[in-house]
């Protein structure tokens, strides 16, 4: 049998193709790749710091759809196209990830009119 269960958070943005928002597995969170639309407008923020914010506070939505919380993430992968903006996107994670950050891998690719997108595995709290 398996331990699997596909998350769509009721509060996150509607996933823009057929995937889950996020797969819970063994005590773990996969959460999809996530980009800077805010849920509640559906529009993105006009700056690169704003679309970083929107995506972490996303990421954030769905965690807690999960049942953990951003202290729970143990690996970040992000995707930036522009690698020269990484320290205003560094400035910003720090707000998410103040002490103890996950490990992180951070990419330079082409996004289709988004600058940033984000994807996360988390842990479940135990209970």
């Amino acid at each position: 049998m398996s331990n699997r269960k596909a998350i769509n958070a009721q509060k996150g943005a509607k996933p823009a193709g057929q995937y889950s928002h996020a797969i819970v597995a063994n005590g773990f969170v996969y959460v999809s790749g996530q980009g800077p639309v805010d849920p509640a407008t559906g529009k993105k923020p006009a700056d690169f710091a704003g679309e970083v914010r929107q995506v972490l506070r996303n990421i954030q939505t769905i965690l807690e759809a999960a049942g953990t919380d951003m202290q729970h993430v143990v690996k970040i992968n992000a995707y930036l196209t522009d690698l020269a903006r990484f320290q205003e996107y560094n400035e910003v994670y720090k707000e998410f990830f103040a002490t103890e950050p996950p490990a992180r891998t951070t990419i330079g690719c082409q996004l289709n009119g988004i600058q940033v997108e984000i994807d996360a595995i988390a842990v479940l709290p135990e209970k």
